[in-house]
């Protein structure tokens, strides 16, 4: 197999998975060839390198394929980490968000796509984010006063369930929580990651960052 210029990315904009991936690529410098895909029409390139069909999926030069955000984030900063993301990282912490957080999560939200009552799941998800309210509360970032790929991996779905009620939310008692999340919001890093790009039709070429 030929080896291809770049890493190709494929990406969603909105995905929380996707965003964390593409904060650890921008924050390494790490270029790819970013292929834009809607969700509902994937393109059939996507299938090919990743079955799961679901982002991040990242085929290296090599054609090996990253399709965990996890992997991906570790992958870039392991090329280069110039904010020392790698150096603090809590992984029953970010367990803790992809695995109960999330499944609270989602059937908060997409309450009637998972059959659920949205106010006990959102009750549970609460629980736990008072917990990263009580470690904020001496600290401006989850592992100390820097940011880390704990933060990064966490902060994506912190936005989604805010942003599912935003005024209630921000009622809640969870100032430091809050404010946790606002920075991170009004980062430079986010908007960039932010910004939006044409979904992918072949024969396209894109580069990110």
């Amino acid at each position: 197999m030929s080896e291809q210029a770049l890493p190709i990315l494929y990406s969603f904009r909105r995905c929380p998975y996707a965003m964390r991936a593409r904060m650890a690529l921008f924050v390494s410098g790490q270029q790819c060839e970013l292929r834009e895909v809607k969700l509902a029409d994937k393109p059939p390139e996507l299938l090919q390198a990743s079955p799961k069909a679901t982002v991040p999926v990242i085929q290296l030069q090599n054609g090996d394929i990253l399709d965990e955000s996890l992997a991906i984030m570790r992958w870039a900063l392991e090329q280069n980490d110039p904010e020392s993301w790698l150096s603090s990282v809590d992984q029953a912490l970010i367990d803790q968000n992809d695995g109960p957080f999330k499944h609270h999560l989602d059937r908060y939200k997409y309450a009637t796509r998972h059959d659920s009552d949205p106010a006990e799941h959102r009750a549970a998800a609460v629980k736990i984010l008072e917990q990263l309210n009580t470690r904020l509360e001496s600290q401006t970032e989850l592992c100390g006063d820097q940011s880390s790929l704990t933060d990064i991996a966490i902060f994506p779905f912190i936005r989604q369930f805010a942003n599912a009620d935003r005024a209630w939310f921000d009622g809640q008692d969870l100032p430091h929580l809050q404010d946790w999340l606002g920075r991170h919001l009004a980062s430079t890093l986010f908007a960039n990651i932010m910004e939006k790009h044409k979904v992918w039709e072949n024969g396209d070429y894109e580069t990110f960052p």
